[in-house]
This record gives structure tokens, C-alpha cells and sequence, in this order.
């Protein structure tokens, strides 16, 4: 049997929004004229309740158009709080639309602002409640769905174990089908490819995962040619073990799709949002390190001879090259002999203060500079000398792919402790994790992280 029940759960979601949304609408009146008076008065409450049927079709068509109730099992609940504040927002101006042209209708700045946030708040309680409520009746076996999983090699067994850990999809692995006789540890072979449309029917299946290794994907038009009768929904999961740093997203002009595999993550608005939480943090931090970097200043002038500032050229954006400032922690020419080298435990070339201060990380403070110059952010891959850049671009795949975001004073990378004489290979798999996932929540987190988790590390030096 073919289960529908996310048609059921739209209809379910879309009665409790617009619940929420009504009682929400009632809620911003009674708390704008109880707690703060009008000079001009309290509106009848009869333009209230005249205009909750407008508010709530508007609230039907911004949750619709919004993405509200494209309801799927592989669509985790996170994902889904900027769609109900962008659902919320696009309610928020057609009711201000509204109220514009139709005078007659009461209307209330903050009124109309308390039901900006006290809806999306709401939304998100409520639609929180009941996605616990779809959990719990699936770990009873109601509203369950019934998976396959075609191959049963490093894909496949890699879907088995992720849909084993996350329960809170609903969906039930009743075996693999493969023609390679590899019995799996966790879920039965069911059987072959030429058998796939009958045991798709005997085990009463509802959605095909489709995980062949790359090297088979000549075997894909049989796989298709097997479904083609079958009422289930498929997914492919693609193999792209190689791909480390890149995230898949599909998009469709007229009947030709494209999958597209690499997209620049500060393009438009998230560009412009980033640079102005650099320039907004950036500036706060340094208003308030500033006495610490002025003692940090004279205290390594006083230390040892040479400059305060150490200006070292690195690569950024685009591979290309700007200069960094750093604390000095070493002695004058301390590449003269050595050429350009990491830095060891225990290194001579650096002086007393110079140690102490990369333990704490405080010779990168100057790095607040850079960030407020553009050439750096306070967030990303940390940026690497052109020497070691060349070297490492040869021998480490997608080493280059650090260099499509500026880079960081902080990032993934460092908060995990890869930094130092650490694993470049895994400083680069968090790296390429950081672009490919990149937010503005995320930097936030990695930046909470640093204070959390401290700005001294054992491999610092």
C-alpha cells in the first residue's frame, strides 16, 4: 500500500498555523491596548475580528508560497525555523499591505509588530509540539514508511546506518537488493535487481533509495526501467566521496535539470550580511581589546629588539595575496637560516613573550585589522603562506577550495581542535565542511565556541 501521509500531515500543520495565527492576531490586540494605552483610543473589537478571515487567507497563500507545507521525511525540523520566519515576514507585509489600502480596517503599528513576533514564535512552539507528537506515533509504528535500499555497498550501508540513527524520519530499512552477493551486517539482501519491482510489492515498500557506488551508475537505466510500475517514491543518493566540500542542490529550467555541485556561499545578501557582522564585531572587539593590545604592544617592544608588528604575506580570497599582522613573537631574521618553516615546540627562534602569547593566541589579535580592512573575516579557513600553499594544493585534494571565502581569524577547523602540528587533511575536510554548510548561525556558533572552548590549545606554538 501506497501511504500518503504527508498529504494528512498538511492538512494537520496547516489548521494548527493558522490557529496559532488567529489566536495570535487576537493575542497582539489585547496586549497592545492593555499594557500600552492609545492617546487616539481603543479600536472596536468588532474591526478585529472583521479582519481575521483576511488575515487568515493572506496567512494561508504566505505559508504556502513560503514552503511551509513541503512536508518530507528528509527534511529535518532545524531547516525549517528560517521558513517559518520567512513565512511569517511575508505575512507580516501583505498585512501591512492590506491595512494601507483599506482604511477601514483597524490597523496598529505595534500591534501589527507584536504579531510579527509572537507568530513566528509561535509557529515555531506549536509546529515543534507536533512534529514531537509525529515522533512519537512513529516510534509506535503508526505513520511509518517502509525503505529499500538498492546496493549494498559503501553507500548503501552508509544510508542504512544514517536512517538507523535518525529515527525521527519515520522510515523502517526492510533490506538491501544488489546482484553482488555481499550479505550485509545490518539489513537482509531481499534479493536482485530483476526481482526489484516484486519485492517492492511483497514488502509493502513506499520509498527506494537508489545507493550504487559511481562505478555502477551504468546500471541506473535497469534500476529505473524496474520502478517504472512501481507507486513508491525514489530518491537517489549520490556517491560523491570525492566531493568533500561540496553540497548538491538541484534546479530545473523548463524540462532540463541541473544538479549542481559547487555555489559560491557569499553571493547577494549573505556577502553583504557577513561583511557587516565583520565590520559590527570586528569593531566591538577592538574597542574593547584595545587596552589589551596596546599593553601586548609595549610589552613587545620592551622584550626584545625589533618591530611591534609582524607583517606576513598570505593568501586569501581568490589565492590572492595580502599582508597579515601578527604580534612579533620572534627574534629579528628568524627565517634567515631556516627559510620558511611551521613553527615547533619548543622553537628558538621564539622570544619568551612571543611563546606565552602564541599559547593564548594573542599574537593574532592584530588580525582585527585585517578583518575591518576586508582582507580577512572574522570566520573562515585560516590563511596559509603562498610557499606552503603550492606545496599543499598537490599533494592534499580540494586544498584550493579553502580560498573561495576570505579567510578567517577563527573557524571549524580551529574550534576542533585541528590546529598546529594537527592533521592538515582533517584542517581541511572542516574547512571545506564550514564552506559548504556556511550561515551566518554557523559563524556565530564557531565564534561562540572560541570563547567557550578557550583561546589556548596545547598544539599553539
Amino acid at each position: 500500500m501506497y501511504r500518503r501521509h504527508g498529504n494528512k500531515l498538511r492538512w494537520v500543520f496547516m489548521g494548527c498555523d493558522l490557529a496559532v495565527t488567529a489566536v495570535v492576531w487576537l493575542g497582539a490586540y489585547v496586549l497592545r491596548f492593555s499594557y500600552w494605552p492609545s492617546p487616539n483610543g481603543v479600536p472596536d473589537t468588532h474591526l478585529v475580528f472583521e479582519a481575521l478571515p483576511l488575515v487568515l487567507v493572506a496567512a494561508a497563500a504566505a505559508y504556502h508560497w513560503a514552503g511551509l507545507y513541503e512536508i518530507h521525511r528528509l527534511k529535518p525540523l532545524p531547516r525549517e525555523i528560517s521558513v517559518v520566519c520567512r513565512a511569517g515576514g511575508l505575512l507580516f507585509l501583505m498585512a501591512i499591505t492590506v491595512a494601507f489600502y483599506r482604511r477601514d480596517l483597524y490597523e496598529s503599528r505595534l500591534a501589527l509588530a507584536l504579531f510579527l513576533v509572537l507568530n513566528a514564535v509561535g509557529l515555531t512552539l506549536v509546529r515543534r509540539a507536533v512534529w514531537r507528537a509525529v515522533r512519537y506515533l512513529r516510534s509506535r509504528g503508526m505513520n511509518y514508511g517502509r525503505a529499500l535500499i538498492v546496493g549494498t555497498g559503501r553507500p548503501g550501508r552508509l544510508l542504512a546506518a544514517t536512517l538507523r540513527d535518525n529515527d525521527w524520519t519515520g522510515l523502517e530499512p526492510v533490506g538491501f537488493v544488489d546482484d553482488v552477493k555481499v550479505e550485509p551486517t545490518c539489513y537482509p539482501l531481499l534479493g536482485t535487481l530483476d526481482r526489484l519491482e516484486q519485492i517492492v510489492a511483497e514488502h509493502d515498500v513506499d520509498h527506494v533509495f537508489i545507493a550504487l557506488p559511481l562505478s555502477r551508475y551504468g546500471e541506473l537505466p535497469r534500476v529505473y526501467d524496474a520502478l517504472s510500475h512501481v507507486l513508491a517514491e525514489v530518491q537517489l543518493v549520490p556517491d560523491v566521496p570525492s566531493l568533500a566540500g561540496m553540497k548538491l542542490q538541484m534546479m530545473e529550467i523548463d524540462d532540463v535539470g541541473f544538479l549542481s555541485l559547487r555555489r559560491d556561499p557569499h553571493r547577494g545578501w549573505a556577502r553583504v550580511a557577513k561583511r557587516a557582522t565583520d565590520l559590527a564585531l570586528g569593531t566591538t572587539a577592538l574597542a574593547l581589546l584595545g587596552p589589551l593590545m596596546l599593553g601586548l604592544a609595549v610589552a613587545v617592544k620592551l622584550s626584545s629588539r625589533g618591530p611591534v608588528l609582524y607583517r606576513q604575506t598570505r593568501a586569501g580570497l581568490g589565492r590572492r595575496p595580502f599582508a597579515m599582522f601578527k604580534f612579533r613573537t620572534m627574534h629579528c631574521d628568524a627565517e634567515h637560516l631556516t627559510g620558511p618553516v611551521w613553527a615547533t615546540r619548543n622553537d628558538r627562534r621564539c622570544t619568551r613573550l612571543g611563546r606565552f602569547m602564541r599559547r593564548w593566541s594573542l599574537d593574532e589579535l592584530p588580525q582585527l585589522l585585517n578583518v575591518l580592512a576586508g582582507d580577512m573575516s572574522l570566520v573562515g579557513p585560516r590563511p596559509e603562506r603562498g610557499f606552503f600553499v603550492e606545496e599543499f594544493r598537490d599533494r592534499i585534494p580540494g586544498y584550493d577550495q579553502r580560498h573561495r571565502v576570505k579567510a578567517g581569524m577563527t573557524g571549524w577547523a580551529q574550534v576542533h581542535g585541528w590546529r598546529g602540528n594537527t592533521s592538515l587533511r582533517h584542517r581541511v575536510q572542516c574547512d571545506l565542511y564550514y564552506i559548504a554548510n556556511w550561515s551566518l548561525a554557523l559563524d556565530l556558533k564557531i565564534l561562540l565556541m572560541t570563547l567557550w572552548c578557550g583561546v589556548r590549545h596545547r598544539n599553539a606554538y
